[in-house]
C-alpha cells in the first residue's frame, strides 16, 4: 500500500500564508466595495468635489496667490483632495475583485478617471492658469456624483442626433430668411441687410431678442429717420430708403415666431423625450440590481418578467413608429 506524502513544514507555512493573504484580500475587496457603495461616501465625494471648485475661485483672489501664507495653505489643501480623488479610484478599482477590468465599463468611471489624469499630468508650474483651468475640471466630476445630474446628462448625449436634425431645420429658417432679407431690405439697410451673411448675422441678433425692435424700425420707418450720420456717410449713395410697414412687420413676426417658439418646442420635446428613455434604463436596472441584492441572484422567472417588460416597452415604441409612419405616407 502506498503511502501519502505528508507536506514538509515549509510548504504548510506556505500554504498557511496563501490563505491568509487570500482572506485579507477578499476582505479588502469586500471593504472597498462597501465602501464605495456607501451613501456617506459619496457624500464625502460630493463635498470635496464642492469644496475644490470653490477653492479654485478663491484662489483668483490676490491674497490667496501663490507664494502668500494663504495660498499655500490653499495649496496643500488642494494636493490633500487630488490624493483623495487618487484614492477613491483606486478603491473603486479594487472593488472589482479580480475583473478590475469591469472598472472600465462603465463610461462614467473612465471619465472620472480622465479628469484624475489630467489633474496630476506634470505641467510646468510656471503656469499657474493651467494648473487652475485643470483643477476646475475637478467640478465636473459632480455629473458622475449626482445620479439626477447623470441622468440629464445622459437624455442630453441621447438626443444629439434629433438635435442634428432640428439644426439642420433651423438653418434652413436663416437661409430663406436670410435671401428674402437681403433682397428686400437691402437697399434700405445696407449696414444690416447688405449682403447675405451680414443678414444672417443680423437675424441671430434678432432671434435672441437683443435690438430687434430698432431693426425692425428702420425697415418699417425707413433708413433716413433710423441711421445716425455716421452711418448715412458709411453707406454713401448705396442707401435708398425705403420704408415698409406691412412687409416688415410680416417678415419679423413670422422670423421670431418660427426660430424661438417652433424650434424651442422641438428642442424641448427632444430632450424630455431622451430623458424618458435614460429613465426607462435606469428604472430596469435599479430593478434588477434590488433584485441581485434581495435574494443575491435571479431566477428564471425574474429574468422572464424583466424581458417581458422590456418587450412590451418596445411594443409600444414600434406602435408609435408604424402610427407616424402611416400619418407620413399619408400626407
Amino acid at each position: 500500500m502506498v503511502g501519502i506524502a505528508q507536506p514538509s513544514p515549509d510548504g504548510l507555512v506556505a500554504i498557511f500564508i496563501r490563505l491568509l493573504f487570500l482572506v485579507w484580500r477578499l476582505a479588502v475587496v469586500e471593504f472597498c466595495k462597501k465602501v464605495t457603495k456607501s451613501t456617506a461616501f459619496n457624500r464625502f465625494i460630493l463635498s470635496l468635489i464642492v469644496l475644490s471648485g470653490i477653492l479654485v475661485g478663491v484662489e483668483t483672489y490676490p491674497a490667496f496667490e501663490e507664494g502668500t501664507s494663504m495660498g499655500e495653505l490653499l495649496q496643500f489643501v488642494q494636493f490633500v483632495i487630488l490624493v483623495a480623488f487618487v484614492i477613491e479610484i483606486a478603491m473603486k478599482i479594487i472593488a472589482c475583485g479580480n475583473r478590475p477590468q469591469d472598472f472600465f465599463l462603465e463610461p462614467w468611471n473612465i471619465f472620472d478617471l480622465c479628469i484624475i489624469v489630467v489633474c496630476i499630468l506634470p505641467f510646468n508650474l510656471q503656469s499657474a492658469a493651467v494648473v487652475r483651468m485643470a483643477r476646475i475640471l475637478r467640478a465636473l466630476r459632480m455629473i458622475t456624483v449626482l445620479p439626477r445630474l447623470r441622468l440629464l446628462v445622459s437624455a442630453l448625449l441621447r438626443s444629439i442626433p434629433s438635435l442634428g436634425y432640428i439644426g439642420v431645420l433651423l438653418g434652413l429658417h436663416f437661409y430663406i430668411y436670410s435671401v428674402i432679407g437681403t433682397i428686400a431690405f437691402g437697399k434700405n439697410d445696407p449696414v444690416r441687410f447688405g449682403s447675405l451673411h451680414v443678414t444672417a448675422t443680423t437675424l441671430f441678433q434678432v432671434l435672441t431678442l437683443e435690438g430687434w425692435n430698432d431693426v425692425r424700425d428702420t425697415q418699417v420707418l425707413g433708413s433716413d429717420l433710423t441711421y445716425d450720420d455716421g452711418w448715412k456717410e458709411l453707406v454713401g449713395e448705396k442707401r435708398e430708403s425705403q420704408p415698409m410697414p406691412l412687409s416688415a412687420t410680416i417678415y419679423f413676426m413670422t422670423f421670431i415666431l418660427l426660430g424661438t417658439m417652433i424650434m424651442l418646442n422641438l428642442f424641448t420635446g427632444v430632450i424630455i423625450s431622451s430623458m424618458e428613455e435614460a429613465q426607462s434604463e435606469v428604472t430596469d436596472k435599479g430593478t434588477r440590481e434590488q433584485q441581485l441584492a434581495d435574494k443575491g441572484f435571479l431566477t428564471v422567472h425574474d429574468e422572464l418578467a424583466i424581458l417581458n417588460d422590456q418587450l412590451q416597452k418596445l411594443s409600444e415604441q414600434v406602435s408609435r413608429i408604424q402610427v407616424r409612419s402611416l400619418g407620413d405616407k399619408e400626407t
